[in-house]
């Protein structure tokens, strides 16, 4: 089971992404096209072309990590960004549920208080 720490954001590649590189081309594409550090402690989550594979990348205190699943059949969900946004970030229920091969577009997230980045004092609602 992968426990994540507290705090941990997690952000996906919303376009498909060669899973032939390994942590530094991984590394590369976290800090060159969604400008975000790779040992920031935040999970990235990347899926190949074909979508049966996905690559969870982390630094985890000494070295990165890299959690693989590659699907016998099937295929995942690859949420799509607004505007063209190269990245947009989930929260543990949507990867979970992107992991376990649930779609559910017509379920509605229910408005919730959210605090943003703990850097700022703004404060957002949820719709």
């Amino acid at each position: 089971m992968l426990t994540l720490p507290s705090g941990a954001r997690m952000f996906m590649a919303t376009q498909p992404v060669d899973l032939r590189r390994s942590y530094d081309g991984l590394c590369a594409i976290v800090e060159g096209t969604f400008g975000r550090s790779a040992r920031s402690g935040d999970l990235f989550v990347f899926i190949n072309r074909r979508a049966n594979q996905v690559r969870i990348l982390f630094w985890d205190r000494d070295g990165y990590c890299i959690v693989m699943k590659r699907l016998e059949a099937g295929t995942f969900r690859r949420l799509e960004g607004r505007d063209g946004e190269d990245h947009i970030e989930i929260d543990a229920g949507e990867l979970a549920m992107l992991l376990e091969g649930i779609d559910a577009p017509v379920i509605k997230r229910r408005k919730r208080y959210r605090m943003l980045a703990p850097a700022t004092n703004e404060h957002v609602v949820a719709r």
